[in-house]
């Protein structure tokens, strides 16, 4: 188990404004992190579950030793996530397009993620495709206290089945917080005519941060996952109201830190030559009171590393997939990585 780590920020949060140029602190940071997998399916055949693609007799040719060229990808990347600052692997990741427990397990026992001791939190959803999200921490950063799973309900007698949301609620360095792991419905048939599944989507995103401040106003709240969507659509400017701007009150007292990356140009995944960032994190504004000495936000990334991208050809640049089409790229993932730093003053 590694022991967890303690930075001394004081160089950095003085330009960020989170203390002043007389002060000397120390503090505690963590790595949250959100990973799209892109399709990370055992080998073994389930009739329940829609997988045709991705077994040995598909025209993928899915077979063990491609899938665990895949298990060693994903986790040598996701020890990296947020190391810069932290030297250290993340204290949470939220992941999705995960089939079941035994591709997690085969991940958190890789050679490379095992020393960090990561555990397990996931449920079964009815989604067809057999994808699910799941939640994996480190007991030395993490206690959990509750884990349940939200399913949707679509109205006007939509029976589309998709994600369910994972509430995962604990103590991170010892204090109260809620993750919510989503992976919202895909704009299959267009963005306009998919729109109002997300926007249901992000309606029980809603009703959960609700249940949640009903019990604590105060609520400390990280929603996170892939949401289909940029920051600028309807289901977070409208439905979540998730503020572009942190000095900016809404009536849901969320916070959308990605929205400066987008604007900045910056994406989690390419098509047709534009970028989206559809990998996003919502967080409540309970975690952005530059005074407190407790868990406070301190920024936004997308993990853009040039080993997780293409390098030559049409699509240099882009994230570098497992597949194209049925050819094995031996690749990581059609999207990049996200995360966030949250950082507390370490007692005296």
């Amino acid at each position: 188990m590694m022991k967890l780590r303690l930075v001394l920020f004081a160089a950095l949060l003085c330009m960020a404004g989170l203390v002043s140029s007389q002060e000397k602190k120390e503090y505690q940071i963590a790595t949250v992190a959100f990973y799209n997998v892109e399709n990370l399916y055992d080998t073994i055949n389930q009739p329940e579950v829609d997988e045709k693609e991705f077994n040995p007799a598909s025209k993928k040719h899915w077979n063990t030793d491609k899938y665990f060229k895949k298990i060693d990808r994903i986790s040598s990347t996701i020890i990296k996530i947020g190391a810069e600052k932290t030297n250290d692997a993340p204290a949470i990741i939220g992941l999705c397009e995960v089939e079941n427990r035994s591709v997690l397990e085969d991940l958190v026992n890789s050679e490379l993620m095992k020393p960090y001791g990561y555990k397990i939190v996931h449920y079964d959803s009815w989604y067809l495709r057999g994808v699910d999200v799941a939640l994996l921490y480190r007991p030395d950063y993490f206690t959990p206290t509750n884990t349940v799973t939200h399913r949707i309900y679509f109205r006007n007698g939509v029976t589309f089945q998709s994600r369910d949301h994972l509430l995962v609620s604990g103590k991170l360095l010892g204090e109260d917080i809620h993750f919510v792991v989503m992976h919202w419905p895909s704009r299959r048939g267009g963005e306009k005519r998919s729109r109002q599944l997300r926007v249901e989507a992000a309606e029980l995103s809603l009703q959960i941060v609700d249940s949640l401040r009903k019990i604590d106003d105060n609520a400390k709240i990280v929603l996170f996952g892939d949401l289909n969507d940029d920051p600028y659509n309807v289901s977070l400017t409208k439905t979540l109201q998730a503020a572009e701007n942190a000095d900016v009150p809404t009536p849901t007292r969320l916070y959308n830190p990605m929205y400066a990356l987008f604007k900045k140009g910056i994406g989690s995944l390419a098509w047709r030559d534009s970028w989206d960032l559809f990998d996003q994190f919502i967080i409540s504004t309970s975690l952005l009171n530059k005074e407190s000495k407790s868990l406070i936000f301190y920024s936004a990334h997308v993990f853009n590393k040039p080993f997780l991208m293409q390098q030559e050809g049409r699509f240099k640049g882009y994230p570098w997939r497992t597949y194209v089409g049925n050819s094995f790229m031996n690749g990581y993932s059609d999207h990049f990585p996200v995360f966030i730093y949250l950082i507390k003053e370490k007692s005296n």
